[in-house]
């Protein structure tokens, strides 16, 4: 209950903020061209409470996730995603209200579709910005290459041909890949084979990956494709030793460095419970330095919390914060909204060319499902990654020329501006109707697709 209250309210907090950026991106460039704006909402009525400044009405609504702009003369099919009609006499009305939205000149109008999309975008990178300007959390001690800690046997890592110790220089279409754009690109290629080029010594080699279909899977995790990244340099240390577990009959003590498992030099402890869940609780040979000595202890691991552990709780790697200097958190942040960007493109082209499952996308369960995951994590880099992403995700999308969004608002703007004359009203609340019925099918689909996803009923599928 606690990690659900939790997830509702880092969800109401993410999209609440995302959603008045956007509105109020619309909101300055409306008023910058002279359009009348009726009401700046945060939050969907019933109205709460407010104060009227000029034309405006600035207010406080009761569903507070979210907001909305109310300008004059938006209420027609293809201004602002609305899909109501409006009879003869309003239409002309409005056209000599000088206030209006539809009185002004076409480009204006595109610039005001454009400004909620744009200003999400902005928003992505000022947060980004602000983390690597004045944050920026590493660890004190990293390994900075695409570096394998350990392949599992039989994997598809292992089929591909990829090692221990091999270092990946590229994977899909993206060269020096990070593990967040190895873990990304393989999400999109889930059930599809990928080129991999890993050096081994001074060897390049050039590989492909078949990516398992549990890429598409909420809780999915590289060590399902059978890799495990190095991202210490280890080995493990021992923080502490849980009473009447494998690891205190085993003899391991907090302070312990566990150099070896079985002959393996494990850096990194999520290596040493995929080694563990593949043997399946076969005694494991530990090479472990203690006070300068080297010791040879054996452990039977055993199921603990439903998975194989030997019940210690390794040493959490340090982090110290190291900002950056503008121009460099500035060239960082725009690097993460480009590389972010990509993958959006990415996977739109193969949502219409049928490599991406649409049951792969994130609807609102999975939104608050992963910002309450954020939200709990230790450091603040979860944070602002997930809240760039979602803001990027929103401008990109409502930049689609879909009607309803703000792209398809601007592409009837711009086949309007081509053929110099209005298109049928009629055609237009047409149009929009059928597209918002397509579009609340969508939503439909993907918040079963979210629910479906949830751990009560993940664990109970075969």
């Amino acid at each position: 209950m606690h990690a659900f209250l939790i997830s509702i309210l880092a969800f109401v907090i993410l999209i609440s903020i995302m959603v008045v950026v956007h509105e109020l991106g619309h909101f300055i460039v409306a008023k910058l061209c002279g359009v009348r704006v009726e009401r700046f909402s945060l939050g969907f009525p019933p109205r709460l409470f407010g104060v009227k400044i000029g034309d405006t009405d600035y207010c406080v609504s009761a569903t507070l996730a979210g907001g909305y702009v109310k300008m004059t003369g938006e209420d027609m099919p293809g201004e602002n995603m609305s899909i109501q009609g409006a009879d003869p006499g309003q239409i002309e009305a409005q056209k000599a209200d000088p206030g209006a939205l539809t009185s002004h000149p076409r480009w204006q109008r595109i610039l005001i579709g454009l400004a909620g999309p744009v200003a999400n975008l902005i928003l992505a990178f000022a947060l980004m910005f602000v983390y690597y300007a004045w944050i920026n959390e590493v660890p004190s001690v990293q390994v900075n290459s695409t570096t394998v800690d350990w392949v599992v046997p039989d994997s598809p890592a292992a089929q591909a041909g990829i090692e221990t110790g091999d270092i990946i220089r590229r994977f899909d279409n993206v060269n020096n890949p990070d593990w967040d754009l190895i873990y990304a690109h393989s999400e999109l290629n889930a059930s599809q084979p990928v080129p991999v080029t890993v050096q081994r010594g001074g060897e390049s080699l050039a590989l492909t990956l078949h990516v398992p279909a549990a890429a598409r899977g909420e809780d999915f995790d590289l060590s399902e494709e059978g890799i495990l990244p190095q991202f210490l340099p280890g080995p493990i240390q021992v923080d502490e030793v849980e009473p009447d577990t494998p690891a205190e009959r085993a003899g391991l003590r907090a302070g312990d460095a566990i150099q070896a498992v079985d002959g393996h030099a494990f850096h990194y402890v999520q290596t040493l419970l995929a080694y563990m869940r593949y043997g399946q609780g076969k005694p494991l040979d530990l090479t472990v330095l203690r006070n300068g000595q080297t010791l040879h202890l054996v452990a039977q691991p055993a199921k603990l919390d439903a998975d194989w552990k030997l019940g210690f709780v390794a040493v959490l790697p340090p982090f110290r914060n190291q900002p950056l200097p503008a121009a460099k958190a500035a060239t960082r942040a725009a690097q993460f909204c480009k590389e972010n960007s990509t993958l959006v493109v990415e996977v739109l082209k193969r949502l219409f060319t049928r490599r991406f499952s649409v049951s792969q996308l994130n609807g609102p369960v999975g939104i608050a499902r992963m910002a309450g995951q954020a939200a709990q994590m230790n450091g603040w880099e979860p944070k602002f990654d997930l809240g760039a992403e979602i803001s990027l995700q929103l401008g990109m999308l409502n930049l689609l020329p879909f009607p309803i969004l703000d792209g398809g608002m601007i592409l009837f703007l711009i086949i309007e501006s081509a053929l110099r004359h209005d298109i049928n009203l009629a055609i237009k609340e047409r149009i929009y109707q059928a597209a918002f019925v397509v579009l609340m099918m969508f939503f439909v689909f993907i918040i079963f697709s979210d629910v479906t996803k949830l751990p009560m009923f993940t664990h109970v599928k075969p």
